[in-house]
């Protein structure tokens, strides 16, 4: 028996067909009639009659129902107490931050906070596909902190205005592509109105939405011929030779100082960008109102000294 049977057969109940229940457990149907036969068989009665539809619950499916509920509601419960429980006791410093600033900003920025003062463990929540998620993460209290770019043209900046912000630094987004024989941008922009094959970011990451609303970039003749959302996989289209890629700075400094990519234009087509810490409004008591006060502290160092 499995505890994902007892969630199939509440959706299948709630939903009264298997194909709405489907969609809401993400599986196929097949997949979900599959896992509702072997709960059945577990049980060793029928829970739902599939002659009628929507499909019913049997006597025997309604009596289960009650009992499926409460366990599905109890065993929940404790998990999630054993969980608050687990990082309480482990001091567990949660983070959600896009994955180019946990490849370049994060580590040395972490480094330096740690020579000040000993911090808890840390925990990077896993990546997500979209910005959205990223925010997502912070509204529904799954981390303590975000770690994000921020650029006024990102109208989904707003929704975090109410939450705590130290800005960390800046960064800026800088087009490159593969140098030609003579060392020459191989797709220079702004010289003339030809097409630019453009390796485009994921329509919902955090770039994606910069690039569309940023003057003057999103007056050149680009055409996309490629996506994905990770700036570092779009590096590496870049360096293949297949297009221009706006790209973070501090992503590259290996690659401009080999002249692997070079500039395909001038400064006037970087687009700024802030580096910003957002937190909960109320933080855990323990290891992260410690980081955030050790994180103001080092922020204000240098304009004290």
């Amino acid at each position: 028996m499995e505890l994902k049977w007892f969630e199939d057969f509440l959706s299948v109940a709630r939903c009264s067909t298997f194909t709405r229940a489907a969609e809401e457990r993400h599986i196929t149907q097949s997949a979900l009639s599959r896992r509702i036969r072997q709960l059945e068989e577990w049980l060793g009665v029928p829970l739902f009659c599939r002659k009628t539809y929507p499909v019913t619950l049997t006597p025997e499916g309604q009596a289960f129902l009650i009992t499926a509920s409460e366990t599905v509601f109890s065993l929940g419960h404790l998990r999630s107490d054993l969980h608050q429980r687990y990082e309480k006791r482990t001091s567990v410093l949660r983070f959600a931050m896009l994955n180019t600033l946990s490849l370049t900003f994060f580590p040395d920025w972490i480094e330096q906070l740690k020579q000040q003062r000993q911090l808890g463990y840390i925990r990077l929540c896993d990546q997500k596909p979209t910005f959205v998620e990223h925010i997502a993460l912070l509204h529904s209290d799954e981390t303590d902190f975000l770690l994000t770019y921020a650029h006024d043209s990102v109208a989904l900046i707003q929704q975090l205005k109410h939450y705590p912000m130290l800005q960390l630094g800046t960064e800026r987004a800088i087009a490159v592509c593969r140098p030609d024989g003579a060392g020459k941008p191989l797709y220079p922009i702004g010289v003339n109105n030809d097409p630019i094959p453009f390796l485009s970011y994921g329509h919902h990451s955090f770039f994606a939405h910069a690039l569309a609303r940023s003057e003057p970039i999103n007056s050149l003749p680009l055409e996309a011929i490629y996506e994905n959302g990770m700036s570092i996989n779009l590096k590496a289209m870049a360096m293949a030779g297949s297009g221009v890629a706006w790209l973070p700075e501090s992503l590259l400094t290996a690659e401009l100082a080999s002249g692997a990519l070079v500039r395909a234009g001038g400064t006037c087509w970087d687009m700024p960008l802030d580096i910003r810490l957002y937190r909960q409004p109320v933080l855990r008591a323990g290891s992260a109102e410690t980081f955030w006060q050790c994180a103001l502290e080092c922020e204000q160092a240098p304009s004290a000294a």
